[in-house]
């Protein structure tokens, strides 16, 4: 079932998601299938997959380094799928502009559509490690709003370098990022919401937003998508602060701002175990103030661990 469709189906009643990252290669899908199992008794309709773009690693070859390009966490589809069979709930994998052609892209939208995945996170990505600024692969998208054209054509029967006449074309359900505190390459507030509305105008059926702690924020996003002409549901990204060290790195990495009340309550902390639980009540409380305000799904960014959110969840659904 598509991500609409849900959340018509809830009719008003917020619904319960959340995202996961690919384990390394060489480790087992048990790990993720251990993360995924607590938070199953709250029924999420769907659970998103990322996807990692490649990176430049060094390996020793007759005493000297060479560089090779790797995907350390491949297999999203792949994940996707199993997921899928296991718990029979409907999968979401993120689709990337950085690191892969267009044809690459047609190929893991094909595979999607033959495995019964109706949903797709389309978002640009970022850069790698040695860039500075985002560039697009060769053969690739630059932004976003160019990748939602192309699932948009493949609904349609359009592929890239030919019409088909079919009675079983792909019908994906198309998800994008908003930022309420703006991308951090856009100029300001109001030229990243016209980047939004044209993702939107190039058929993107929802938005999950970037984290964010301060719920007015989302609230004033909101408002000011609708003004402008932006009228799918648009989702809250919640992620739980588990460590002292996300003071620093997340205002950093996502340009976000994060309010003074938890600043001080983490800097009190004298261990990362009282920061997971000061994260997990700040958690709560924000997801509350979002709930009674109605929004369709609180999704969570797990990051690989499932404790904190299966304790979120136990407060709210």
């Amino acid at each position: 079932m598509k991500i609409t469709e849900h959340i018509k189906k809830a009719d008003g009643k917020t619904l319960f998601s959340f995202e996961i990252i690919p384990p390394k290669k060489g480790k087992s899908i048990q790990e993720l299938y251990d993360n995924i199992n607590p938070l199953m008794e709250f029924k999420p309709p769907f659970i998103d997959v990322t996807t990692s773009r490649e990176e430049y690693v060094y390996v020793e070859k007759e005493g000297l380094l060479d560089r090779k390009m790797t995907r350390m966490r491949p297999g999203t589809v792949g994940i996707c799928a199993a997921i899928k069979h296991k718990y029979d709930v409907d999968t979401v994998p993120h689709v990337l502009c950085g690191g892969f052609t267009k044809e690459e892209t047609e190929y893991l939208l094909v595979d999607c559509h033959y495995l019964g995945i109706e949903n797709v996170m389309a978002l640009r990505g970022d850069a790698m490690s040695h860039q500075k600024y985002f560039e697009p692969s060769k053969g690739g998208h630059q932004y976003a709003k160019q990748l939602v054209t192309q699932i948009q054509n493949l609904n349609c029967g359009k592929y890239l370098h030919e019409v088909i006449e079919a009675d079983n074309c792909a019908d994906f359900c198309i998800g994008v990022a908003g930022y309420p505190e703006k991308h951090l390459e856009a100029p300001s507030l109001q030229t990243d919401l016209k980047r939004l509305k044209e993702k939107v105008d190039a058929g993107a059926d929802y938005v999950v937003t970037q984290m964010f702690f301060d719920n007015n924020k989302y609230f004033e996003f909101v408002k000011a998508a609708k003004e402008i002409g932006i009228n799918v549901p648009i989702i809250p990204g919640i992620k739980p602060l588990a460590v002292k060290r996300h003071l620093q790195l997340l205002p950093q990495v996502f340009r976000i701002d994060i309010p003074e009340q938890l600043i001080n309550a983490v800097e009190s902390c004298k261990t990362n175990k009282d920061v997971r639980k000061v994260g997990i009540e700040f958690a709560i409380q924000q997801s509350k103030e979002l709930l009674a305000a109605g929004v369709p799904v609180l999704h969570y960014y797990s990051m690989g661990k499932s404790d904190n959110i299966q304790s979120i969840a136990k407060e709210l659904f």
